[in-house]
């Protein structure tokens, strides 16, 4: 399954719609390797348009769509290329700074709608959601998020029989709609699995979950209080 959104970036005249000329999207894609648009949106390399045309089940007819409307944003199912984890943008940044500073890095990563959609090897959108419920309500090992309840963001995990919107190969898109933030690049990207991304949750939780090391059994210090020096009294 595979879907084309209508381009808003084709010109109209009048009432009715003028042509697009189909263009050699791999050419174009080449000569815009390692561009950015002005709001600084990451562009898919040809390798990276392959590779999320094998996504569909007819890449064929999916790159004539592409070729037709290079500037516009698609569906493509989830499942077989690929899984998406989508969470709120906020969260989804802290996911990125943790996996790049501290783990392996990540795959293809989009924005849309307000929230961030982190490209996941295939089945982790069946495993990852049970393993964030035994980590963070369930009777995991100590150390977990035991206690902090709804310190995670509601986490969507898309896989078999899902779609998602997929930002436009080329150009920006515009007033606010999805643009990628890691673009594919290859034909074969490295996808985290439910294990990667279930530590990066986990790392981002902990650190947004309220601190219990202050509590004290003692009552807070009088600041008008008389303090003597014993360290002279024999």
């Amino acid at each position: 399954m595979s879907a084309w959104l209508n381009d808003e970036t084709t010109p109209r005249t009048g009432t009715g719609t003028a042509p697009h000329r189909g263009v050699d999207i791999f050419a174009l894609l080449r000569d815009r390797t390692g561009h950015r648009t002005d709001d600084g949106a990451a562009q898919v390399t040809a390798s990276g348009a392959a590779w999320l045309a094998g996504a569909s089940a007819h890449p064929r007819s999916t790159l004539s769509q592409w070729e037709a409307r290079p500037c516009a944003p698609g569906v493509l199912p989830c499942g077989s290329a690929f899984d998406v984890v989508s969470v709120p943008a906020l969260f989804g940044r802290r996911m990125l700074e943790r996996l790049w500073a501290e783990g392996p890095g990540s795959g293809p990563v989009a924005t849309h709608r307000g929230r961030m959609l982190l490209f996941a090897s295939p089945g982790t959108a069946q495993r990852l959601p049970s393993l964030l419920a035994w980590e963070e309500w369930g009777t995991g090992p100590a150390g977990g998020l035991h206690g902090h309840e709804g310190s995670l963001p509601p986490v969507l995990c898309h896989g078999t029989g899902d779609a998602v919107t997929v930002p436009p190969l080329t150009g920006g898109a515009d007033g606010g709609g999805p643009r990628w933030v890691v673009a594919p690049d290859t034909r074969d990207p490295w996808l985290p699995g439910p294990d990667v991304l279930l530590w990066a949750c986990v790392r981002v939780g902990r650190s947004a979950a309220p601190s219990t090391t202050g509590n004290s059994i003692f009552p807070p210090a009088d600041p008008g209080a008389n303090v003597y020096d014993v360290t002279r009294r024999r």
